[in-house]
């Protein structure tokens, strides 16, 4: 079950300053649900800062949290990189991949912003909707939300909406996510010095005729571009498949392409808003 942790609506009978409905986010980050249905338990700290390590399903602190697997080799550590922030444009899938990846593992996820995510294309991406916090509708204090769910959670989507950020609070987001060891990944507008930059770009499809047939593939052309190791750029073209009914797993899974790209297909700019239907 998916724990929507909305912001309270100041219309109503709730906590109306800015403290009190960070003060209401954070109390209700403390019972997010656990895989089984039990109760994550909160140990928070006299700064208000979720104190414990986070651990994988193996009991170890995990240092790069899982992608899908046709996008690892793209990456220049194989995953996202705890405490740092990533920028993604583009189709959807992307993001929803990265969701499903993390979830799946056992880590905890939560989007800020964004009421329109596709939960259902996530989920057959192999998510665990159990291990996923949202806040539809944050209202004016988007970063704040975001700031609190970085307390707790392994990733989280902060969706701009077209929203510009101080340097100031952004710094301040920056430093959240590498003091916690999360992940913040932001859509819906641009970040300055994000580490790593993914931009999807929707390809062909197969299983289509004309008025006829049903979706079996489509491809995904992913441009990785950052810091460091990741600045010269990268680029991946994966497929996402629809998998049988007897697979056993997800029903859309991600697998490289035949034929991988050199970087000249891809366009510099992706459509924020453009979606993978599967």
């Amino acid at each position: 079950m998916t724990v929507v942790l909305e912001q309270v609506d100041e219309r109503a009978d709730e906590p109306a300053t800015r403290d009190e409905r960070i003060a209401a986010l954070r109390r209700r980050l403390a019972v997010v649900p656990a895989r089984g249905g039990g109760v994550r338990e909160a140990a928070f700290g006299a700064d208000g800062l979720d104190a414990r390590p986070r651990e994988g399903r193996t009991g170890c602190v995990v240092p790069v949290l899982p992608v899908p697997p046709a996008l690892a080799e793209a990456l220049p550590r194989g995953g996202l990189v705890r405490g740092t922030v990533v920028s993604v444009a583009g189709a959807s899938s992307l993001l929803l991949g990265l969701l499903a990846s993390v979830t799946a593992e056992g880590g905890w996820a939560g989007v800020v912003g964004r009421p329109g995510l596709g939960l259902l294309a996530a989920v057959e991406m192999g998510a665990d909707l159990g291990r996923l916090a949202l806040v539809p509708y944050p209202g004016p204090d988007a970063v704040d939300a975001a700031a609190v769910l970085l307390d707790g959670l392994d990733l989280v989507v902060l969706d701009l909406a077209g929203a510009a950020v101080s340097p100031s609070r952004a710094r301040g987001l920056v430093a959240r996510a590498r003091h916690r060891g999360g992940v913040l990944v932001v859509t819906g507008g641009s970040w300055p010095g994000a580490e790593l930059v993914l931009r999807a770009e929707v390809g062909p499809s197969a299983g289509l005729g004309p008025g006829h047939g049903r979706l079996r593939s489509r491809e995904l052309l992913v441009a990785v571009h950052g810091r460091g190791e990741a600045v010269r750029g990268r680029h991946r073209r994966v497929l996402l498949r629809c998998a049988g009914p007897d697979s056993g797993g997800a029903a859309v899974g991600w697998e490289p392409a035949r034929s991988d790209v050199s970087g000249a297909g891809l366009p510099g700019a992706v459509a924020e808003r453009g979606s993978v239907a599967l």
